[in-house]
C-alpha cells in the first residue's frame, strides 16, 4: 500500500531502491505519527470534514495502535511503504471508509514533518536528562577532589597548578553551555508544520492553531513554504547541538585516557572497568573512554553529512531528504548511551593524590613566584625576569602555598554558581507539559 498509488504498480527494482531503509527508520516515528494523526482528525471534525462518531471510533483505534507500538508489536508490513501508510492501512482494515478520511487536508510531506518534530522534541528531552546525569556526576567528583592538585598544561607542557576540582568542574560547566544550545534547538524544532501539506497549503478550512495547541507546540511555522523548507534545516540545527555535546564528552574522554596512562599516572579505574591484552598481562586499557571518544567523533560528523545532502537543494520537497533519517534518527540513542556510560564511568574514577610532590612539576609554581614578588613591590616584568633567571641557573625554589581566591579558581570553584546556571537552563525544558499532551490525545 502506498498513499500516492493510483493503480499502476511500481517496478520492484525501483521500489526497493526508493524505499531503501525507510521501513526500518520509520519505526522511530511510529508513536509520533499516531499522535499527529489524532490531533489532525480532532481538527478535521471541528471544521466539518469528519463526523463526531467517526472521530470517536478513529481515536479509539489510533489509541490501540499507539499501545501496540509501545508494547513493541508494531510492524510495517511487506508491501507497505512507510509508517504513514501502515497506520492508515490498519485504520481502513478495521474501520473501512472512516480510515480513508484521516489524510484529508495533509500530505505525506507535512505528515513526516510533524512526525519528525514530535520525535525530535521527545528525544531532546531524553538527551537533556542524560546530560543532567553526567553534569551531576562531574560536580560530585569536583567537590570530592577539590583540594587535590593536578598539573595544568598548555602545548602539553606543564604550565600552572590546576586541581581535579577544576578539571571535573570545567567539563560540568561546559555541559551547561551545551545544554543552552540544545534548548535553542528544542525551541526551533517545537513549531507546528502540520497543515502546510506539500509545502503550499490546502483549500480546506484547516485550523492550524488548534493542532498547534493539541500537539503542545510553542508556535506555528506560519509560512507553508518555509514549513517545508524546515525539513533538513531543523535536523541540521539539532545535529549541531548533539555534536556539540559529543565534542565535550569526547574531549573529556581524551583527557582521561592520557591521565590514566603510565606516563601521566593521575587516575586509575577499578579493574572490572578496564580490558586487557592478549599477550601483555600487565595491561589495563581504558577501552570505554576510547569508544566514547570514537563514537563522539562520529556524531560530530552528522551536521556535515546533513549539510552535504541539503547543500544544493532549492526550496520545495525532494526525495534526497529521506536519506537524512538513516543517520539522524539513531543519533539520539547513540548520544544517550554515550552520556549514560560516561556518567557511570566518571563516578568510578579514582584520583591519585600528592602528584605535584614530584620535583619534575616544580616549574608549575613559577607564576606563583612571580606574583609573590609583585605583591612585595617588584614590577611584574622585573619579577618575571628574576624568576626566569632563577630557573635558568637552577636556584628556583617553588612556593609551597597557593593563593587562588578569585571566582572559578582553584580556591573558589563556584560549583554552586555553575549548578545554578545549569539548572536554570534545564528547568526550561518541558517534559511534564509534553507528557500531558500525550495523555490528552490518547484515549483510555
Amino acid at each position: 500500500m502506498k498513499l500516492w498509488e493510483k493503480g499502476t504498480p511500481v517496478n520492484e527494482v525501483i521500489e526497493a531502491f526508493t524505499v531503501g531503509r525507510d521501513r526500518e527508520m520509520d519505526l522511530y516515528l511510529a508513536e509520533s505519527d499516531v499522535l499527529g494523526t489524532i490531533a489532525h482528525i480532532i481538527m478535521l471534525e471541528s471544521v466539518g470534514l469528519l463526523g463526531s462518531e467517526e472521530l470517536i471510533t478513529l481515536r479509539k483505534e489510533l489509541s490501540a495502535i499507539y499501545q501496540t507500538i509501545q508494547d513493541g508489536n508494531f510492524v510495517i508490513e511487506a508491501g507497505i511503504e512507510d509508517v504513514h501508510s501502515q497506520v492508515e492501512y490498519l485504520l481502513t482494515q478495521k474501520l473501512g471508509e472512516s480510515g480513508k478520511k484521516v489524510h484529508s487536508g495533509r500530505s505525506r510531506n507535512d505528515q513526516v514533518l510533524v512526525d519528525l518534530r514530535l520525535f525530535i522534541r521527545d528525544s531532546i528531552l531524553e538527551i537533556a536528562s542524560a546530560v543532567n546525569l553526567l553534569f551531576t556526576a562531574l560536580q560530585q567528583q569536583s567537590e570530592t577532589y577539590k583540594d587535590v592538585l593536578l598539573p595544568g598544561y598548555t602545548h602539553l607542557q606543564i604550565a600552572m597548578p590546576s586541581s581535579f576540582g577544576l578539571w571535573f568542574g570545567a567539563y560540568a560547566e561546559a555541559l551547561a553551555d551545551d545544554l543552552q544550545l540544545l534548548l535553542s534547538a528544542y525551541h526551533i524544532n517545537n513549531q507546528n508544520p502540520l497543515g502546510s501539506a506539500a509545502g503550499y497549503g490546502s483549500s480546506f478550512p484547516l485550523n492550524r492553531t488548534m493542532t498547534t495547541q493539541l500537539l503542545g507546540f510553542d508556535d506555528l511555522n506560519y509560512n507553508v513554504v518555509y514549513a517545508q523548507m524546515g525539513r533538513g534545516k531543523v535536523e541540521k540545527i539539532t545535529s549541531f547541538a548533539l555534536a556539540n555535546i559529543a565534542s565535550t564528552v569526547g574531549r573529556m574522554a581524551t583527557d582521561l585516557c592520557l591521565y590514566m596512562s603510565q606516563n601521566f599516572g593521575f587516575i586509575t579505574l577499578p579493574d572490572e572497568l578496564t580490558t586487557g591484552s592478549s599477550i601483555m598481562p600487565h595491561k589495563k586499557n581504558p577501552d570505554v573512554f576510547e569508544l566514547i571518544r570514537a563514537r563522539s567523533n562520529r556524531l560530530q560528523m552528522l551536521p556535515n553529512e546533513i549539510g552535504a545532502i541539503m547543500g544544493n537543494l532549492p526550496s520545495g520537497y525532494f526525495r534526497d531528504m529521506q536519506m537524512i533519517k538513516e543517520s539522524f534518527l539513531p543519533a539520539f540513542g547513540e548520544l544517550q548511551s554515550i552520556l549514560e556510560i560516561a556518567a557511570f564511568m566518571i563516578k568510578k574514577v579514582n584520583v591519585k593524590k600528592d602528584i605535584l610532590e614530584d620535583p619534575k612539576y616544580s616549574y608549575l609554581f613559577s607564576v606563583e613566584a612571580v606574583n609573590d614578588a609583585v605583591l612585595q613591590g617588584v614590577p611584574f616584568r622585573d619579577a618575571y625576569k628574576l624568576v626566569g633567571k632563577q630557573i635558568a641557573d637552577g636556584t628556583f625554589n617553588p612556593p609551597v602555598v597557593l593563593h587562588h581566591t578569585h571566582e572559578g579558581s582553584i580556591g573558589n570553584l563556584c560549583n554552586n554558581e555553575i549548578a545554578s546556571k545549569f539548572q536554570k537552563i534545564f528547568a526550561t525544558f518541558e517534559p511534564e507539559k509534553i507528557k500531558e499532551v500525550r495523555k490528552n490525545l490518547i484515549s483510555e
